[in-house]
């Protein structure tokens, strides 16, 4: 996959990691068709090694190996950059999930997932992000 860094940004780029590649071809179409960004990778230290040279406006993660890799991931993440990050998670355990937004995670979804609310959430959080406030409807 061609990544372009260092280019003017148009649109909000998000780097997503995960290793299942029908799973990042669907995230990877999903994101482009609402406007986005988005540079696929496949790994935890890819993702690291991105983040400084893309500045992405989010980090989207899937927890595909031990919690250990997630968490120093985090941490790492955390140390170069407040950029908001999301954790795709087929755990269920709440201690794992403390354990994450402890780690600077800022939200987590819950595998499987409609398309319809994953983009909810991301909107979301980049609103937030970009502190954009939303006037309520008339």
């Amino acid at each position: 996959m061609v990544i372009k860094i260092n280019q003017p940004k148009d649109k909000q780029r998000i780097l997503v990691m995960d290793n299942d590649r029908d799973m990042m071809m669907i995230m990877n179409r999903t994101l482009e068709l609402e406007g986005y960004e988005a540079v696929m990778v496949g790994d935890y230290d890819e993702v690291v090694s991105l983040l400084e040279q893309m500045n992405p406006d989010m980090v989207i993660m899937n927890t595909f190996s031990s919690d250990e890799d997630i968490i120093q991931t985090l941490d790492i993440i955390r140390k170069q950059s407040d950029v908001p990050v999301v954790v795709i998670t087929i755990n269920n355990k709440i201690e794992t999930l403390k354990e994450i937004f402890e780690h600077g995670a800022d939200d987590f979804i819950r595998k499987p997932f409609g398309v319809k609310p994953f983009i909810a959430r991301i909107r979301a959080k980049l609103r937030r992000y970009n502190g954009e406030i939303l006037q309520p409807a008339t």
